[in-house]
């Protein structure tokens, strides 16, 4: 008979386990910035030249010395002589001077001699001369050299998520190609005798394969490159192999089922006899999720997850998505998206345990404008899919607690 699970609290298991993983060698590609969203940043990156590299107007108007329309106002015009305009993409072929002026075009170059730049709409234009209707002060409507970012400032440091945001900034300073760490491939195998793949319809006794593709889809979601290896039989061998398999060719691997503790189940024997040191914990204070396996077989994390769907996909955000983001050189403490919203009724815990549960996030009808939320919790057993299909997020009570009470604020982890 197998040794009953031995539990560990989430964070000792998950120690345990780094302290027999060596750090990862990031290996890295180049690729084009355009197609890099969701990739992480292999190098700092600094700023090749000053950006914007001239000084810019940031409205339509008229480039001045703003010492020319100091007291300006509508009772009290300034005036100015227009001298032309402010070619847009092009140097201007002509000097501000006291009491000049000239049109100028949001994101238009400040021709020499100018400081400011005062809005259209602040202005009049009597034949040759504008009226100044506003005063503005030296630097107002322009953005300096610079000013966005200077040259050689660090602009994004290594392990850093490329967003729209990156990928705007890196083409503004002429980042086309951008080194970036390689998707680490993570292996899944499911198994039982019971397994059946998603287009097969299941005979009675029969379930079809969930867990390869949502765990697929969390590694990619974190960066990973998912490998599926298919649905193992319940055997020994068969088991070995396709773990095996797996670990020639992947940097972690993840089976789910078998790692309950009853006779049928040899994810944990498979894992020892596969590398050293092998299973390091048999058990997490969690639920869901209990009779997860956390091991190292030669330097690779084997992670083993319970069958039920809900269990596997939770402690795949507890335990598989930190240990993507070390892989690829990114801090593990990810900052999730959450949101506050007031618990509608209590909720009871096990002290020591923590306890995960699926949310449904609804609005609270209120008199004030800004919108408040209701967390309520969906119940349901761990092999209930649709248990997370119809959550808008997660609720974690701490190991700590002995539950929650109702009418309590509360941060729902968003999935």
């Amino acid at each position: 008979m197998p040794e009953f699970l031995t539990l560990l609290p989430p964070k000792e298991s998950l120690d345990k386990l780094l302290r027999n993983l060596p750090v990862p060698k990031l290996a890295t590609e180049t690729i084009k910035t355009a197609s890099a969203l969701g990739r992480i940043i292999a190098t700092d990156l600094l700023a090749p030249h000053a950006l914007p590299e001239f000084p810019r107007s940031t409205v339509d108007g008229f480039a001045v010395k703003a010492a020319d329309t100091f007291g300006a106002s509508d009772s009290l015009p300034a005036y100015l002589n227009l001298i032309g305009e402010c070619p847009m993409g092009a140097i201007p072929d002509l000097e501000i001077k006291p009491a000049t002026t000239a049109i100028i075009h949001t994101g238009g170059m400040l021709p020499e001699g100018a400081d400011a730049v005062v809005m259209l709409e602040y202005t009049q234009t009597v034949g040759t001369e504008i009226e100044i209707l506003r005063a503005v002060a030296d630097g107002e409507n322009v953005i300096k050299i610079g000013e966005d970012v200077a040259q050689g400032t660090l602009i994004k440091p290594k392990g850093s998520a490329i967003r729209p945001a990156e990928v705007g900034g890196l083409m503004a300073l002429g980042f086309v190609d951008v080194e970036v760490v390689k998707a680490p491939k993570i292996g899944i195998v499911s198994s039982g005798d019971e397994v059946v793949p998603p287009e097969k319809r299941p005979q009675p006794g029969q379930v079809r394969d969930i867990n390869s593709y949502t765990l697929s889809t969390l590694v990619e979601k974190y960066g990973g490159e998912s490998v599926i290896y298919g649905i193992v039989v319940d055997s020994m061998d068969a088991m070995k192999k396709a773990i095996s398999h797996a670990l020639g060719e992947c940097e972690m691997v993840l089976i789910t089922a078998g790692s309950s503790a009853s006779a049928r189940d040899m994810t944990a024997a498979a894992i020892d006899e596969l590398g050293d040191p092998g299973v390091l914990v048999h058990g997490v204070n969690t639920r869901p999720g209990k009779p997860t396996i956390l091991g190292v077989c030669d330097g690779k994390a084997v992670i083993g997850l319970p069958g039920n769907p809900v269990s596997a996909l939770v402690n795949g955000y507890v335990f598989v998505a930190p240990l993507i983001r070390r892989l690829l050189g990114q801090s593990m403490d990810e900052l999730r998206p959450s949101l506050s919203a007031k618990l509608t009724v209590n909720l009871s815990s096990q002290a020591g345990r923590e306890d995960w549960i699926p949310i449904r996030l609804t609005t609270e009808n209120t008199e004030s404008a800004e919108k408040s939320y209701l967390a309520e919790p969906i119940f349901g057993k761990s092999n209930l899919i649709f248990t997370l299909v119809s959550a808008d997020g997660l609720l974690k009570i701490p190991a700590d607690a002995t539950g929650l009470s109702a009418g309590e604020m509360v941060e729902v982890m968003l999935v």
